[in-house]
Formats: structure tokens, sequence, C-alpha cells
């Protein structure tokens, strides 16, 4: 089941990601908006299908969605994630440029750092998916009791 969970979970982040970078490169590429407005716009568009995704395929869950209870919540790790990273991926760039390394060596060193902090945040995001925003009540016997 947990298994299940994890390929379902990596799958739909493939897609949110290939939808995110899309928007992001049709915001950038074509409409020529700056690239970190961009980039949140293009994460917001991708937590719509991540959100959806992960709520009905990976979770199962039907039903109402809460706002309070499931969709703030997951929008809130999905831009806590987007921060983070954007950190980390700045501090990288810092780093880099302290240390004069090339262009090819910085860009690595950005997307090598980049990777890390949201694979970091993958494992997190699903752990409290699992065991929080999405987790299943446990139901209570039939005596009541």
């Amino acid at each position: 089941m947990l298994l299940r969970k994890l390929v379902r979970y990596a799958s739909v982040s493939a897609v949110a990601t290939v939808t995110g970078l899309v928007v992001l490169g049709v915001l950038v590429g074509v409409v020529g908006m700056p690239a970190g407005w961009a980039n949140v716009v293009a994460t917001a568009v991708g937590t719509v299908p991540s959100f959806e995704l992960n709520r009905r395929w990976v979770w199962a869950r039907r039903g109402h969605r809460s706002v309070g209870a499931e969709i703030a919540p997951f929008v809130a790790l999905s831009f806590l994630g987007l921060a983070l990273s954007t950190l980390a991926v700045h501090e990288a760039a810092v780093w880099a440029d302290a240390h004069a390394l090339s262009r090819l060596a910085r860009t690595a060193a950005v997307e090598a750092t980049n990777l890390a902090a949201y694979g970091s945040l993958w494992v997190v995001q699903f752990v409290l998916l699992d065991r929080v925003l999405f987790r299943r009540h446990p139901t209570a016997s039939a005596g009541g009791a």
C-alpha cells in the first residue's frame, strides 16, 4: 500500500512539474513576464493538478473539499516549498559567485541545490499528506464502543 502511494505520488509530482514548467516557459518566453513572478504563477498553476491528483488518486479521497482542512494547508505547503527552494538556490548562487565558479559549475550548483531542496521537501510533504492532511480517520466500531 505504501509503495503504491509513493509511486502514485511521484507520478503526480511529475505531472505537476511538467505543468509548472510549461506555464513558466510560456510566461517567460512568450509573454515576457519576469522570471520570479512567472515562477510564482507557475507554482500556483501546478498546485491545482497536484492537489486534485494527490487527493483523489494517491489518497483516494472523494467528496467535499475542505478549504481550511485540505486546500489551504496544501497550498501553504506548496508555497513554503517554493520559498525554501528559492532561498536555497539563491544561497547556492551566492556561494558559487563567492568562489568564482565557472558558469557551468555555478549552474550545476544551483540545479543540484534545487533538486536537493525539492527532494527533501518532497519526502516531508509526502509524510504530512499521508499522516495529517489526507489521513484516514478510524471508523467507530459497530457496537459504538
